[in-house]
């Protein structure tokens, strides 16, 4: 049977690479359907040509379908709607509001109400041979210690409204396996290619690039905290590679990985070869995470030093992700996460090809 792979989040970073992937590996055999935002569509045409061209597509091969994850049936028209009912096999929902600092509103209707509205119509997929989900390792909130792919449990409270929408998304995805052939990727921290250094949002472990990139003129930069906690980086080729090759693997049906680093590093230790690759210098002394925050709630400096105050909650906090399935699963592969000091060199390389474009910034509310 032909293939027809659909995905939402397009035209985002995670998911036109990872329709790249799919490509490369030669999974295809079919068709690619995105869906996408109507005030997306002109953005998602420039992508979508410029992936026919690379990977030498016929353009009848690729569909952009103009819906909304928020609204009913994702607001697709009833004719197109007929064609994808018989001819998707596999759907890969990237589509979320991926920010530390986002209201908690928005976090609803994006993360827990679109998901909901993605899962419904899945339902109604007769050909479905997998429902591919991204949601986040963060699902566990503030639980602490070992945490692992297995479990789905409710923590006593969440460091952010993303965090919690992500959870209660994740809990409507898990009570579909019963359904439908389902499985869950919770990545870690995401940041740039491990080879090039390429992401498009410096975001995550690119806050502390922005803080010393700013603090540069200083004599002495202090340390955040102790930052005795792991802070666990993963770089996105990773992400895509796992994630095409699960998708494709029978026995992860019914399956929720971790894909983090199984080897991750103290945010201390981050903190300290971020410096040493940006500025050759080792931090001289320490800033209490306490004062950090209090600083960082001033709007004016948060957003020269160009770093979220949600961002410092994962340099205290004590949990660490079992990824045992997942580096099970995609032993026979040969897909590893790369050590977060082999891709320093291009993860800085393009930071500071990059900091003063505009379009890489993120929104420091």
């Amino acid at each position: 049977m032909e293939k027809g792979f659909f995905f939402t989040g397009f035209p985002g970073f995670i998911c036109n690479q990872l329709i790249r992937e799919v490509l490369k590996n030669n999974q295809l055999n079919g068709s690619v359907f995105v869906l996408v935002l109507p005030n997306m569509v002109e953005r998602a045409k420039k992508e979508s040509a410029a992936i026919i061209a690379e990977y030498g597509l016929d353009e009848s091969t690729f569909h952009i379908i103009v819906g909304d994850i928020t609204k009913p049936f994702l607001a697709i028209t009833e004719e197109e709607q007929e064609v994808l009912h018989h001819r998707i096999t596999h759907v890969f929902h990237l589509a979320a509001i991926y920010d530390l600092a986002v209201p908690r509103e928005i976090a609803q209707k994006v993360n827990v109400n679109g998901t909901e509205n993605v899962n419904e119509w899945v339902k109604r997929l007769p050909n479905l041979v997998r429902y591919i989900y991204f949601s986040t390792a963060y699902v566990v909130g503030n639980r602490e210690g070992i945490l692992y792919e297995t479990e789905l449990i409710e923590p006593t409270g969440f460091k952010n409204h993303y965090e919690q929408t992500k959870y209660e998304a994740e809990v409507l995805v898990e009570t579909l396996k019963k359904e439908v052939p389902v499985t869950i990727i919770r990545p870690g921290i995401v940041k740039g290619h491990s080879n090039t250094g390429k992401t498009i949002k410096f975001d995550g472990p690119y806050f502390i690039m922005n803080f010393l990139d700013r603090l540069k003129f200083l004599p002495l930069i202090p340390r955040l905290g102790k930052g005795e906690a792991y802070v666990n980086l993963v770089p996105i080729d990773y992400i895509i590679q796992a994630t095409t090759y699960l998708s494709q693997l029978d026995k992860a049906a019914g399956k929720t990985y971790h894909l983090t680093d199984p080897h991750p590093y103290r945010a201390s230790e981050i903190y300290e070869i971020i410096m040493q690759e940006m500025l050759n210098k080792q931090p001289k002394g320490m800033i209490p995470l306490t004062l950090g925050k209090l600083f960082l709630s001033i709007k004016l400096l948060r957003k020269y030093l160009g770093v979220e105050k949600e961002a410092l909650d994962y340099f205290t906090w004590k949990g660490q992700f079992d990824c045992t399935q997942a580096v099970t699963d995609l032993r026979d592969s040969g897909i590893a996460c790369p050590d977060f000091k082999d891709g320093i060199k291009p993860m800085t390389a393009f930071y500071l090809q990059e900091k003063n474009n505009p379009t890489f910034q993120i929104n420091i509310l």
